[in-house]
């Protein structure tokens, strides 16, 4: 098993990140001399630090794909674009490929099955674009220590783990030595909003696995929508919880709707504090905050009329509902 260099000492300032960047800056010079690199840039913590350490060290011969799965947060595809390649410069391909995601997932309610089929899709279109780019040598992965405690250095698909063995490309992975706290003091050093250096966790196949059974277009986008509400609303708070998100079942109940009867969706507000995501308690949203994120739910989302708050703990229940 990989162990962390003596040499590295704990990041958790300022000054000690921008000593890092500075060696792996170095360090990815040398590697990389005038080489092309590849990077899938989800927009997460992690890859969006590897990104911008990237560019800091190789500018333009860093290129990075973000492929929209049609399965990520509200505004986040937006948010890769605006930070990336226009106020960093990156050399950005964007790739929207929700339909494509959308069309395997059809019918397909079984977590497990979902997610493979996500996993596998994500890599289908990340290799193909990744053939289109000429004279790449290495691939830029968002690793980090404990993927390596956990399984020996291979991510799941989000970091493209598994891409075709006749790509043949050397990894490069500037901040597999560091805990997830220390990649975040990494990335406001290198200046990226603080919102996306402190973005909650979310899971690899995105709002599939929140979107509870066969996903449907019209269900993902009320669920983006209500998902979008519960992390303003409950963002507000001064004590925040460690994640806070919303969930829809695959399940309709009776409403009343200008005096008519309809059938709508639940939406299920989940919010919990953990140290280590083994354990986790759920976290007392106060009612004042609860009422308007019903209130605004129920009036600004079409298809949900119900609201409902899932407070049970880790074990029994997971943090996410798939």
């Amino acid at each position: 098993m990989d162990k962390r260099p003596a040499s590295l000492k704990r990041i958790t300032t300022k000054k000690a990140a921008e000593k890092f960047i500075d060696q792996q800056v170095k360090e990815i010079r040398e590697q990389v001399k005038d080489q092309k690199v590849l990077l899938a840039l989800s927009g997460g913590v992690d890859s969006s630090v590897v990104a911008a350490l990237l560019i800091k060290a190789i500018d333009k011969q860093l290129v990075c794909v973000h492929v929209n799965h049609g399965l990520l947060r509200k505004g986040e595809p937006e948010q890769v674009i605006e930070v990336f390649e226009k106020n960093l410069g990156a050399n950005l391909k964007y790739v929207d490929a929700s339909n494509k995601f959308l069309k395997e997932l059809k019918g397909v309610s079984d977590p497990e099955e979902k997610r493979k089929i996500i996993g596998k899709v994500f890599i289908d279109v990340f290799a193909k674009e990744a053939k289109k780019i000429k004279n790449v040598k290495f691939l830029a992965q968002g690793t980090i220590y404990p993927d390596i405690l956990e399984s020996k250095g291979v991510k799941a698909h989000h970091n493209v783990g598994g891409l075709p063995k006749e790509l043949n490309f050397e990894l490069v992975e500037p901040v597999k030595y560091l805990y997830k706290d220390e990649v975040r003091v990494v990335g406001e050093a290198l200046g990226l909003p603080k919102d996306m250096v402190y973005r909650q966790p979310f899971p690899g196949p995105g709002l599939g696995v929140r979107c509870v059974g066969a996903i449907t277009k019209d269900r993902l986008n009320a669920l983006r929508e209500a998902d979008a509400i519960v992390r303003e609303e409950i963002g507000k708070l001064k004590d925040k919880p460690w994640q806070y998100f919303c969930v829809i079942p695959d399940l309709k109940s009776t409403g009343i709707k200008d005096g008519k009867r309809y059938m709508g969706w639940a939406a299920i507000i989940r919010a919990i504090n953990t140290k280590d995501a083994v354990t986790a308690k759920s976290y007392e949203i106060p009612y004042k905050t609860l009422y308007k994120i019903r209130d605004r739910i129920i009036k600004e989302v079409p298809g949900i009329n119900r609201v409902l708050w899932d407070y049970s703990d880790k074990p029994v229940s997971t943090i996410e509902w798939e």
